[in-house]
C-alpha cells in the first residue's frame, strides 16, 4: 500500500490551528486542569458544597455580556485564520463560536429575572435550561465536527470557494440553527420535558437530558485525544473537559440560585468561552512581534548591503587615489621634461615608467580590496617582512622628504618569513605610512618616522610605525578603526578599517596606542612561518 504524507501549508506552521503546542503550552493546560478538578471536588464533595452565597442582581448580566464577547471575538478570529487557511476544521470551529454567542442572545431573554422581576421576556425556566442544552451539545457537536475534518484529505479540508461566501453561509448556518432552536424551546416549551420544577429546583428528568449532553463532550474530547495535533487541539480539549465539569455541577449538588456551585458553574462557563480567544490574543501578538522582528533584520540587512556598497566604493576610492596622484604627478614630470627646449628623453622615459608602474599597482591594490572582501586566501607566498617595509619606505620616499621627515627603521635582521598576499600587506604599510605624514605634515616640531620589525610571542612578527604627529585621542582609539570614520578633513575614514580587516584575514591583530613622547604608534602582527633569515635593510 502506498502511503501518501499529507502536506502542511507554510503559513500553518505560524498559526494556532496548524502550530503544535510547546512543553509552556502543555505544562499551562495541565496546570488549569489540575486547579479545575480541585475546584470541582471541594464544591462537590467538600466543605464547600453547602456554602450559600448572597444574591448579585449584576452578575448575570455581566457574565451573558461576558461569554458573549468572548465567543463573538473568538468566532471572528477563527473566520479571520479561515481566510488565511481556508480550512473547513477552522470554519467548522468559528461556526460552533458563533453559534455559542448567538444563542445567549434568546437565553437572557426567557432567563428569569433578566428583564424583569419575575418571568422572562419569552418563555420560563423550561426554555432556559432547554437552550442551555442546546448551547452545549451544540458546540460539543460543533467540536466533534472540527475533529473529524481537521485530518481529512486536503482536498476535502480545504474550502475551494471564495472565502466570502463560506464565511456567509457559515454565518447564515449559525443563524439559522439559534432560530430554530429557540422556536422550538420557546413555542414548543409545554411540549418538551419538564427538567426544571421551578426556577430554582430541577426536575428528576434533567439527568435523563443532562448525561447525554455531557456524554457528547466527553466524546468530542476522546475524539481531539486521538487526533491532537495543535494548539488548538489542546485548549479545545480543555473546554470539553470544563463543559464535562460544568454540567456535573449543574446537576449535583442540586444547585439553588446564587448558591457557591450556581455561581462556580457560570465561572467555569466563563473560562471555557475564554480559553481559546486568550490564546489567539497571545498567538497574535507573538505572531506581530515576530514580524516586527523580520521587518527589522530586512531593514538591518538592507542598511548593511548599502553600507557595505559604501564601504567598498570608499575602499576602492581611497586605495586607488594614491596611485593616480603618482600617475598624474609622473606624468606631468615626463610632459615638462619632453616641452624643454632639448627635450630630456631618459628623463621623460622613467618618469611614463612610474606610470605604468603605479598603474600596475592600482590594478594589484583593486585585486587585493576584491580579495579582502571575498577573504580569498589565493595569492599568498612566503614574504620577508623588511623587504616589503624597504618597497614601502621607497615608494613613499618622495612624500618623505617633500615634508622633511627623518626615517628611523630599526628591521629584525633575525625575523622569520611571513605567510601572505604581497600587495595586501604593502598596502597596509603604505596606509600607515601615508597616515604618520599626513600626522606630521601640519606640524613644526621635529618630525621622525620610526619603523621597527620585531618578533611577538613565538611564533608571529609585530611591525610598527610610529609618528611625532598629534597623536590619538583617548575617545576615538577604537573608532578610528570602524569604517567611515576619520579625523581628517578630506579623509574618508577607510583606510584604517581596510588595513584592520587585511590584517585580520592574516590572521593578526592591529592596534593603536600613544608613542612617547608624542604622537602614534601603530602596530600590527602577523604569523610567521618557518624560520629563515631576513635580508638587513
Amino acid at each position: 500500500m502506498k502511503n501518501t504524507a499529507v502536506a502542511v501549508p507554510e503559513e500553518q506552521h505560524f498559526i494556532l490551528s496548524g502550530l503544535a503546542p510547546g512543553p509552556i503550552q502543555l505544562r499551562l493546560a495541565f496546570v488549569l486542569v489540575s486547579a479545575l478538578i480541585g475546584g470541582f471536588v471541594l464544591i462537590t464533595f467538600g466543605p464547600l458544597a453547602s456554602v450559600r452565597l448572597q444574591k448579585i442582581d449584576s452578575f448575570v448580566p455581566v457574565y451573558a455580556t461576558a461569554m458573549f464577547a468572548c465567543d463573538s471575538i473568538t468566532a471572528i478570529l477563527l473566520y479571520a485564520q479561515f481566510s488565511i487557511l481556508r480550512s473547513r476544521a477552522v470554519l467548522v470551529i468559528a461556526s460552533g463560536y458563533l453559534f455559542t454567542a448567538l444563542i445567549l442572545i434568546p437565553w437572557v431573554m426567557v432567563f428569569p429575572g433578566f428583564f424583569v422581576s419575575t418571568g422572562g421576556l419569552m418563555g420560563g425556566p423550561q426554555s432556559t435550561s432547554w437552550l442551555w442544552f442546546t448551547q452545549h451539545a451544540g458546540f460539543s457537536l460543533f467540536v466533534l465536527a472540527y475533529a473529524l475534518i481537521k485530518d481529512a484529505d486536503s482536498g476535502t479540508r480545504t474550502w475551494h470557494g471564495t472565502v466570502r461566501s463560506a464565511i456567509v453561509r457559515s454565518v447564515a448556518f449559525a443563524v439559522t440553527l439559534v432560530v430554530v432552536a429557540t422556536l422550538i424551546v420557546v413555542a414548543g416549551a409545554d411540549y418538551l420535558p419538564h427538567v426544571v420544577l421551578t426556577s430554582l429546583r430541577l426536575s428528576p428528568l434533567w439527568i435523563y437530558f443532562g448525561i447525554p449532553v455531557g456524554l457528547t463532550s466527553v466524546l468530542a474530547l476522546c475524539v481531539l485525544w486521538v487526533r491532537r495535533r495543535s494548539s488548538l487541539d489542546l485548549w479545545l480539549m480543555v473546554v470539553m473537559f470544563i463543559y464535562t465539569l460544568e454540567i456535573s455541577l449543574s446537576y449535583y449538588p442540586l444547585p439553588e440560585r446564587h448558591s457557591l456551585a450556581w455561581y462556580t458553574v457560570r465561572v467555569f462557563a466563563i473560562v471555557a468561552s475564554s480559553l481559546v480567544l486568550v490564546v489567539l490574543l497571545y498567538e497574535i501578538e507573538a505572531l506581530y512581534a515576530r514580524l516586527v522582528g523580520a521587518m527589522l533584520a530586512q531593514r538591518r540587512e538592507r542598511e548593511a548591503r548599502r553600507m557595505t556598497g559604501d564601504t567598498v566604493a570608499a575602499a576602492i576610492a581611497h586605495e586607488i587615489k594614491q596611485p593616480l596622484t603618482a600617475m598624474v604627478t609622473s606624468a606631468n614630470a615626463g610632459f615638462r621634461f619632453l616641452d624643454r627646449s632639448t627635450p630630456n628623453f631618459d628623463k621623460a622615459k622613467e618618469a611614463f615608467k612610474r606610470v605604468v608602474a603605479d598603474g600596475r599597482r592600482a590594478g594589484a591594490m583593486v585585486d587585493g580590496i576584491r580579495a579582502n572582501f571575498k577573504n580569498d586566501d589565493q595569492g599568498r607566498s612566503l614574504l620577508d617582512v623588511n623587504e616589503l617595509i624597504r618597497h614601502a619606505l621607497a615608494l613613499e620616499y618622495g612624500d618623505l622628504r617633500k615634508h622633511g621627515i627623518l626615517v628611523q627603521a630599526e628591521p629584525d635582521s633575525g625575523l622569520p618569513e611571513v605567510q601572505g598576499n604581497r600587495v595586501q600587506l604593502q598596502q597596509v604599510l603604505l596606509n600607515l605610512i601615508t597616515n604618520a605624514i599626513d600626522a606630521m605634515a601640519a606640524r613644526d616640531q621635529p618630525r621622525v618616522l620610526l619603523v621597527k620589525t620585531a618578533p611577538h610571542g613565538g611564533d608571529e612578527v609585530v611591525i610598527s610605525v610610529a609618528d611625532t604627529g598629534p597623536g590619538i585621542g583617548a575617545q576615538d582609539a577604537e573608532r578610528i578603526f570602524n569604517p567611515l570614520f576619520t579625523t581628517k578633513s578630506d579623509g574618508m575614514g577607510m583606510g584604517l578599517s581596510i588595513c584592520r580587516a587585511i590584517v585580520e584575514a592574516h590572521h593578526g591583530r592591529l592596534w593603536v596606542t600613544q608613542n612617547a613622547p608624542r604622537g602614534a604608534l601603530f602596530q600590527f602582527t602577523l604569523r610567521s612561518s618557518n624560520p629563515t633569515s631576513a635580508a638587513a635593510w
